[in-house]
Order: structure tokens, then C-alpha cells, then sequence
């Protein structure tokens, strides 16, 4: 006699996501590529940079330590307090990128700060050609959006920029509730503010920070950086979240 499962109480039951959350950088948007970084910034300080030069600066002043590019080769034991703490206070998010860049020999005066400013301008980044369509389609089906993001600065002014301010229902900045990512207490929070079960809330990042979210009950799903204006599998979020 075969065994019948009964099938109010199916073997497998996928559950239901109510909330999503997202990394912002190398999940939701990249920072603009280091030839265009280095050019915009130089202008700021009333100079124009050769593609030549600006080539060469670009790679060392990324080698140096860039916010949004790989960590620095080296950080100078005058900033290692701010490196460390640079996700949780605005101050030393600054010092310790402005530190970084301000090891490369320039003769651009200003250029540090130009450089950090780029940072914090919506234009200085770009947002992944899925990020829009993947928002809006959580957000049509009802499904709450949060964004979770180990940063020292305020990135909301970004998606207002972006259009994208309205589709994102909680922002949780690690140097405004004192966590980082992959503490659990911030996805925590994040669950928290958007009102959802962390048993139906799934996190879409991509790096092992953003996996500590396991820890909190939250399912998760990493997906490789991608580099500016390439698409990073964004997509695959809203087969996850049963809006496909």
C-alpha cells in the first residue's frame, strides 16, 4: 500500500516573505567608475585632468582606499581608530577616506575632500539596471522594503534623486542605530521598523556581512558585485519573494 502524504500538510512548505531587505552598495547601486571619480573630482577643484594622469591617480588613490572599491592595501596607524570606526560615526567615515587619499602625492589642492564628496552626490553613483524594476514590483506586490546598509553617511538623498525614495519603506544606517552589519541586532532593527516576522523576511546582499542575517531568522541571498551599470542577478529576488 502506498502512503498518501496528507495534503493539507504538505512534506515542503515554502514560506511566505513579507519584507525584504537589501545591502545598498554592490547590491543596489556602485560607486561611479575610478577614471570618472578621479576627473569629476579634480574639476571640482578647478582643474582638468589628462587621461593619462588621471588614469595613473585613479589607480593609486584606489589602492590607497576607496569608499565603494576593495580595502585598502594599508591603513596608516594615525587612522586606524577612524578605520575601525568609520560605519558609525559620520566624523570618521571622512577622516579615515580623506586619510586614505590624502597618502597618494597629488598636486591638485582639495582633491581628498573632492573625492569623498563624490560620495555622497547621487551622480557619483549608479544604481544596477535592476534595481528600479526589481523595487517596484516588491513594492506593487505589497511586499515591505528595507534597506540595510554599513555606511557613514545619509544615502537617502540618493533615491530621492533616483526616484526610488518612494519604494523603500525603512532605511536602517549603521552610524544612525549604532550596528553593523553582520551584528544580527540590525537586521533586528530592520525587521523591526518594517513590521515583519524575521522568519518571512529575506536579505539580498553580497558579502558574507550581509549573511549574518541567518542569525537573525532572516533567509538570505547573496548575489556577486557587479561592476557599474552591468546587471547583478537582482532579478532572481522576486522568485524568492513569490512575485514572479
Amino acid at each position: 500500500m502506498h502512503h498518501v502524504p496528507d495534503a493539507t500538510h504538505p512534506p515542503h512548505t515554502v514560506r511566505q516573505v513579507e519584507a525584504v531587505l537589501f545591502d545598498f552598495h554592490g547590491t543596489l547601486a556602485q560607486v561611479e567608475d575610478p577614471l570618472t571619480w578621479v576627473i569629476a573630482a579634480a574639476a571640482a577643484c578647478g582643474r582638468e585632468l589628462d587621461r593619462g594622469k588621471a588614469t595613473i591617480l585613479a589607480d593609486r588613490l584606489t589602492t590607497a582606499g576607496r569608499a565603494g572599491g576593495p580595502l585598502p592595501h594599508r591603513v596608516p596607524p594615525q587612522l586606524a581608530e577612524h578605520w575601525a570606526d568609520r560605519d558609525l560615526y559620520e566624523h570618521s567615515h571622512r577622516a579615515a577616506y580623506t586619510g586614505l587619499a590624502s597618502t597618494v602625492n597629488t598636486d591638485v589642492e582639495g582633491l581628498a575632500d573632492a573625492l569623498y564628496d563624490r560620495l555622497l552626490r547621487p551622480d557619483g553613483w549608479l544604481p544596477y539596471p535592476d534595481t528600479e524594476p526589481t523595487l517596484r514590483k516588491l513594492h506593487d506586490a505589497g511586499i515591505k522594503i528595507g534597506v540595510v546598509s554599513n555606511v557613514g553617511f545619509d544615502i537617502r538623498p540618493h533615491f530621492a534623486s533616483w526616484g526610488l525614495d518612494t519604494l523603500v519603506d525603512a532605511f536602517v544606517l549603521s552610524y544612525e542605530v549604532g550596528r553593523t552589519k553582520p551584528d544580527p541586532a540590525i537586521f533586528l532593527r530592520a525587521c523591526g521598523m518594517l513590521g515583519a516576522d524575521p522568519e518571512r523576511t529575506l536579505m539580498v546582499g553580497d558579502t558574507p556581512a550581509d549573511a549574518g542575517a541567518v542569525n537573525a531568522g532572516c533567509a538570505v541571498l547573496v548575489l556577486p558585485s557587479a561592476d557599474a551599470g552591468r546587471s547583478n542577478g537582482l532579478g532572481a529576488t522576486l522568485a524568492l519573494a513569490g512575485c514572479v
